[in-house]
């Protein structure tokens, strides 16, 4: 399929909300949300998307009952614990996009840690995972890298900036998906996404298959993408369209 995003990041959201149509704990609906992460993940591998970011913890998620937290650094760590060696298989690479929290348990950081290891020279994908990680935070910590180098205001660009920021080599997100409607940014990579193309299904994360993902990529290809320019003329009678256009305008 030509005209496919290089780069597509996913807002899993709608967790609680599926569970709580189903008067169950929110737990349950953290717990079906796996299926919809291996779904992605193998639907995005199928593609040939070379980069895939998920957003599965925030800065701000530490705020939730300790309870939840507890059960999703449980859930967390049994996810990257089963499906280590599948994604080894598929020529992944995985990374997390994060700090290394002290509230993070150590058993699960170092699974972290092992899995970025035993994946680190694979090419086919880059999965990454956005794990205790703030937009702004990962910005301030650029600024103060600056800062720290001594450099110069007359010296700081967009391009020097982006190379303090996390996994500097990580391209700009075309996509954004983030499931259930809900149409926020909630500090998601903000330097990344700042030209990307965002939808918003309604479908809560737990119910997000293959299926869902390709109408997202194929919605995608679709639309004109401008990065504040001008687009091409409007359809008149009587006068052909330009040809259409795929990718990066």
């Amino acid at each position: 399929m030509s005209g496919l995003p290089r780069h597509v990041a996913c807002v899993m959201d709608g967790n609680g909300r599926w569970a709580a149509l189903r008067s169950s704990p929110r737990t349950n609906g953290h717990r079906a949300a796996e299926a919809a992460v291996i779904d992605v993940i193998e639907a995005a591998h199928a593609a040939g998307i070379p980069w895939l970011s998920l957003f599965a913890f925030s800065t701000e998620n530490w705020g939730r009952p300790q309870g939840e937290v507890r059960f999703l650094m449980r859930l967390v760590q049994r996810v990257v614990r089963k499906h280590a060696l599948m994604l080894h298989a598929r020529g992944i690479r995985c990374r997390f996009l994060g700090d290394a929290d002290t509230r993070i348990p150590p058993s699960l950081a170092a699974d972290i840690d092992a899995l970025t290891t035993l994946t680190a020279g694979n090419t086919r994908m880059t999965l990454t995972v956005a794990f205790d990680h703030g937009g702004r935070r990962d910005i301030v910590s650029a600024a103060r890298s600056l800062i720290r180098e001594g450099v110069s205001p007359e010296q700081v660009t967009e391009e020097s900036f982006a190379r303090h920021l996390p996994h500097p080599d990580t391209p700009d997100v075309d996509l954004v998906i983030r499931t259930s409607g809900e149409q926020r940014i909630s500090n998601f990579m903000l330097w990344q996404v700042a030209y990307a193309e965002w939808m918003f299904p309604q479908v809560l994360w737990p119910d997000f298959r293959a299926g869902h993902f390709w109408e997202c990529l194929d919605a995608y290809r679709r639309r004109e993408r401008r990065f504040g320019g001008v687009g091409a003329p409007a359809r008149t009678a009587g006068v052909a369209a330009p040809a259409a256009t795929t990718g990066r305008s």
